[in-house]
């Protein structure tokens, strides 16, 4: 008898299952969190300076996702509307050693965390002495320990608070299906206390889908994914160097594995951004011998967060729609508007690949890579569709 095929198990996600997800920049104070959000947002919200808790109140702004087979269907298709995909980006204030306990802006920080759904982390490793630290010297990985121990211990509080009410359901005995569920999460909400304690973030964990049911409702910080961006001085951004970046790399090897790393220059970024022309930015990028890191840290956080696109296209609109990876048809109507997944009949569907492979629609016909999809297609990245969809009822 031949092998039986290896089952691999797929990791249910953490986290709200929407496709318009929020991303916060995180970090201690004056790590350069609002310069890059400015940067990357090509506004002048946020408020950078020399002191911490510049920023209180979060801001809040859209960024275009960079992709080229959104840039070769508008040449394609010469549209009246070309709209891409976008990124909700907050600018958070600066955290500070003893946060969890409220010190600094303490809860009011921890919370605005809390409402976003992944992390850009921000570490500081350049050196400058007109920007003070708030720790006193610049020490990423000492940075990186307080981040994680505040956001951990911060969770340890919600976890324990958690337990604490469920425990007086549980305590109310019987053996009724509502007790051995109540019984059941309960035993849950232990173990993932019990993985905080023991020093490690939840999001790390091998949870299972009812385990995912439990602490999603939670909302902990640890759960979401980050990505870190080590922001170094414009110098050693161009040379690819800097003597911090090794103990780094392994800090999060140890602590964070396969959380992804992006050097960066904040005021590199904001030079750029300074410029009058993107082909200024362009020329000014090849003359020092190095490019910016806005549009791969924008991708990369897209994909920390599952999402993937899909193109609706014509003369009219070519449009960029975001969702979540493993999206069927219907919901993927539905992004669209919510009365077409309600009313879903079908999705006529090609992919972005085979278009530009064989360079117009009538070709993709005629070679018979039209697809016509029912309720349980799964959308993958790339592809273009045209849903089909009956009246919705008044």
């Amino acid at each position: 008898m031949p092998p039986k095929k290896q089952v691999v198990e797929e990791k249910i996600l953490l986290g709200r299952p929407g496709n318009n997800l929020k991303s916060g920049i995180v970090g201690l104070a004056n790590v350069g969190k609002s310069t890059l959000f400015q940067a990357i947002t090509k506004s002048n919200l946020g408020n950078p300076a020399n002191f911490p808790y510049a920023t209180i109140d979060p801001e809040e702004a859209r960024v275009i996702v960079p992709d080229e087979r959104f840039d070769w269907l508008c040449d394609k298709y010469n549209p009246k509307s070309k709209v891409p995909a976008n990124l909700t980006v907050y600018d958070i204030a600066g955290l500070t050693r003893g946060a969890s306990t409220g010190a600094g802006l303490g809860n009011a920080f921890l919370s605005h965390i809390r409402a976003v759904d992944a992390i850009f982390e921000v570490v500081r490793c350049f050196d400058d002495a007109e920007i003070i630290h708030v720790e006193g010297d610049v020490d990423p990985v000492r940075d990186l320990n307080i981040i994680s121990e505040e956001l951990r211990l911060k969770d340890i509080e919600f976890v324990e608070k958690a337990l604490e009410n469920q425990k007086k359901k549980t305590r109310q005995g019987g053996q009724s299906l509502q007790m051995r569920q109540w019984k059941e999460e309960e035993a849950i909400i232990e173990k993932v206390l019990a993985w905080l304690k023991d020093g490690k973030d939840v999001r790390k964990g091998n949870w299972n889908p009812k385990e995912v049911e439990v602490i999603n409702p939670l909302f902990l910080l640890t759960a979401k994914p980050v990505v870190f961006l080590v922001n170094l001085s414009e110098r050693d951004y161009i040379r690819k160097k800097n003597k911090h970046l090794p103990k780094i790399v392994e800090w999060v090897k140890e602590h964070a594995e396969g959380d992804p790393i992006i050097p960066i220059s904040v005021s590199f970024e904001e030079r750029l951004t300074k410029l009058e022309s993107e082909e200024e930015a362009k020329e000014e990028c090849k003359r020092v011998g190095a490019d910016s890191a806005l549009g791969k840290i924008i991708v990369q956080m897209r994909k920390a967060l599952n999402l993937g696109s899909f193109f609706t296209v014509g003369p009219d609109e070519v449009r960029q729609w975001t969702i979540r990876n493993g999206t069927k048809a219907p919901q993927a109507a539905g992004v669209i508007h919510s009365d077409f997944e309600k009313t879903f009949i079908q999705a006529i569907v090609f992919n972005f690949s085979v278009l530009k492979e064989l360079g117009d629609e009538a070709e993709v016909r005629a070679k018979g890579k039209v697809m016509t999809k029912g309720k349980d297609y799964v959308v993958e990245d790339g592809d273009i569709l045209l849903i089909k969809a009956g009246a919705a009822k008044a």
